[in-house]
């Protein structure tokens, strides 16, 4: 039982951490595009 519920926890686990890792990816990735467009803008 008891390994059952390590299994399902370390599941959990590596899922919120994916989860946490792609948000912050997102963020950083649309963060740089307006940036980018900002940069773009300016140069005008």
């Amino acid at each position: 039982m008891d390994e059952n519920v390590q299994k399902s926890c370390w599941s959990v686990t590596l899922w919120t951490v994916a989860a946490v890792g792609i948000g912050l990816a997102m963020v950083l990735l649309f963060n740089d595009v307006e940036s980018a467009q900002q940069a773009v803008a300016a140069a005008k």
